[in-house]
């Protein structure tokens, strides 16, 4: 209809795909076949069995039980395996460092800045599933940052809370431990964003912390932030801020929810009919129990980051301050690598691919296969792809579109990729680190105490 703005476009869309999913035929018992045929060849007893199995999970779920299976993959028991040691903690993190597995390394260090939304583990779950191993294996000193999980008393902490006392501690650690050679950044979602943020005020201020930069489905301009938009207004921000007010916090159940419903057919529909009528019982898959193991959100942080960055777009306008002054992504000259994954629902591509306005410096940018999870946790055993193209530092702009024709399709996953540019911009091997340095003993073993927080 002429008139409509594009917003309430993309929401009409939205409402009426969720309305067909919930009156889809595949979702009715009476008129799928192949639940009709798995009922008929059971006799009706799936039926039976998958009855008996939604009331248990739903008491459970009500009485605020884990899902059955979850403690399998329990960190340090199923997964964050990678042998390594907690270096550092402050109110806010732990510095986990990983033990060598070469006996020489590149010298400069990785330093990982996962999303505090839900736990760093993501980035080590089983050991032939975990980015974090490859890279040790690779020959990198890599450091890992553990968000500690909020509190109601952690309610005043701010998004610039988890720069100071999150990248700047973290990076003060690893220079400390590494001898001040400029760092490898590495960030993971929110944590790629402020990463970023980082690294243009670190770049302000003409500190040269940085060798590289990789922003892994992390984004820094949010006007086309994906259908979470259609969520977060300035009514819903209200309505949000009162409700986190009295708490203290945003419960991860709340998190999970709006995710569920943004891809409802994948996540709600065809998963509880398989769960419940098709199939016998599945076990839980690690990435299934790093899902449940989600964390809070503190009222001043998220309230912040929803307003300042989500709603009012500061950091791509120019106006988001950092110790007063503001920032700009321009400031940031040293190569950057950025992946989007094709079926990403929370961070898309193409919002991911809008870095390139914002930057002069050496581009590479990777398109994976997968989603916002699966496309990053992707090893080099999985039947993966991936487009990837270099632009040199003050290259023309090019659009999406034009990117899709230009970058090389290559078979399979794209961390060998990722290793290979991150080799080409690193220096010499040196001798393997020993774990911490002085003021920095090794402390506990990894994955720590923070990401055990319930």
């Amino acid at each position: 209809m002429r008139g409509v703005s594009a917003k309430r476009q993309r929401l009409a869309a939205f409402i009426t795909r969720q309305v067909l999913d919930a009156v889809s035929p595949a979702n009715s018992p009476l008129t799928n076949p192949e639940i009709l045929k798995r009922t008929l060849g059971t006799g009706g007893a799936n039926l039976v069995l998958g009855t008996d199995r939604m009331l248990d999970e739903w008491a459970g779920f009500l009485m605020g039980a884990r899902p059955r299976g979850v403690d399998t993959f329990a960190p340090g028991i199923g997964t964050a395996l990678t042998p390594g040691k907690v270096i550092y903690r402050n109110h806010l993190i732990e510095l986990i460092q990983y033990c060598p597995t070469t006996e020489v390394v590149r010298p400069e260090p990785i330093l990982i800045v996962p999303a505090w939304i839900l736990k760093y583990y993501i980035l080590d779950l089983t050991p032939d599933t975990s980015l974090i191993r490859y890279l040790v294996d690779q020959g990198f000193t890599v450091f890992v940052i553990s968000w500690r999980n909020p509190e109601p008393v952690d309610r005043d902490i701010s998004f610039d809370d988890y720069r100071r006392l999150g990248i700047n501690a973290a990076l003060e650690v690893v220079e400390e431990i590494c001898g001040h050679i400029p760092v490898h950044g590495v960030g993971y979602c929110l944590g790629g964003t402020l990463l970023a943020i980082a690294a243009a005020a670190f770049a302000r201020d003409h500190a040269n912390s940085f060798r590289t930069l990789s922003l892994i489905a992390a984004q820094v301009d949010f006007t086309e932030a994906g259908e979470l938009t259609l969520f977060i207004g300035e009514s819903e921000l209200s309505f949000l801020e009162d409700m986190m007010w009295a708490r203290g916090v945003l419960e991860a159940r709340q998190m999970a929810g709006i995710f569920q419903i943004m891809r409802s057919h994948d996540l709600i529909w065809s998963r509880m009919l398989r769960h419940y009528l098709t199939e016998d019982e599945r076990s839980l898959s690690e990435l299934d129990a790093w899902s449940a193991d989600a964390t809070r959100m503190p009222y001043r942080m998220h309230i912040e980051y929803l307003d300042r960055l989500f709603l009012r777009n500061e950091l791509a306008e120019g106006r988001y301050l950092v110790d007063d002054e503001p920032v700009s992504l321009t400031s940031i000259r040293v190569p950057v690598f950025t992946l989007g994954t094709e079926r990403d629902h929370i961070a898309p591509w193409r919002s991911v691919f809008k870095f390139r306005l914002f930057s002069d410096a050496e581009l590479t940018f990777a398109l994976a296969s997968g989603g916002h999870n699966t496309g990053v946790v992707a090893p080099p055993s999985s039947p993966a792809h991936h487009r990837i193209l270099t632009t040199p530092e003050h290259a023309p702009y090019i659009d999406p579109d034009r990117w899709l024709r230009s970058a090389e399709l290559r078979s399979g996953s794209w961390w060998p990729s990722w290793r290979d540019w991150l080799i080409e911009r690193s220096g010499n091997p040196v001798l393997a680190r020993r774990l911490g340095g002085p003021g920095y003993p090794p402390c506990e073993d990894a994955p720590g105490t923070y990401v055990l927080q319930a």
